[in-house]
């Protein structure tokens, strides 16, 4: 049975852009995956810990030898790692504060990529290890076209997300909203037309 993890990071509940879209597309996913569920967790109510000293300490302290303190400083990230790796499908809303992305969802970036548990080095080159799933981005900015110079998000989202091993990504915008007053309208014809893979 299909497994979707929703991410939402906008700081606005009521006329959130990202939310309302990610609405849709969670229809949409459900629909073409009868039966899957759903996992939602929202950044912005319970945002991840900046990580600090100790934090990256414990991380890199070999598992079998973390102290019982260590282990509860990365309870949260095993956590969060754990809702990705129960997912097939992950959709992320990518809101633009200032051309990148929100704190609290670079917070949650950095608690899911860890060496040695969603990424290894190898003498290859990095390997991520959190394979065979999809991701969906919902990218939307007020002025911010995506792609372009200064749009620092979307590039760098699915880096990060290729990087622990999450290739097969699509990003829907509605970007630059509040000078193009179509962009919403067309990410949400985007999201009508997402056919389910294969």
């Amino acid at each position: 049975m299909s497994h979707i993890l929703r991410i939402d990071a906008s700081a606005r509940n009521a006329g959130s852009t990202t939310r309302a879209l990610a609405d849709q597309l969670e229809r949409r996913l459900v629909e073409q995956n009868y039966g899957a569920t759903v996992t939602r967790r929202d950044l912005h109510v319970a945002p991840p810990a900046f990580l600090n000293e100790n934090w990256v300490g414990a991380n890199f302290t070999d598992e079998a030898e973390r102290s019982d303190e260590q282990r509860a400083l990365l309870a949260a990230s095993e956590e969060l790692i754990a809702e990705i790796e129960a997912a097939d499908t992950i959709v992320i809303t990518a809101p633009i504060y200032n051309f990148s992305i929100p704190a609290a969802l670079k917070a949650w970036i950095d608690q899911v990529t860890r060496a040695r548990r969603t990424f290894r080095y190898t003498d290859a080159g990095p390997e991520g290890l959190l394979t065979g799933k999809r991701a969906y981005i919902v990218f939307a900015s007020g002025g911010v076209p995506l792609g372009s110079q200064v749009d620092f998000a979307s590039g760098y989202l699915k880096h990060i997300l290729g990087f622990i091993g999450i290739t097969d990504v699509t990003i829907v915008a509605a970007d630059g909203h509040q000078r193009d007053g179509e962009a919403i309208a067309r990410a949400a014809q985007a999201i009508d037309g997402l056919q389910q893979a294969a």
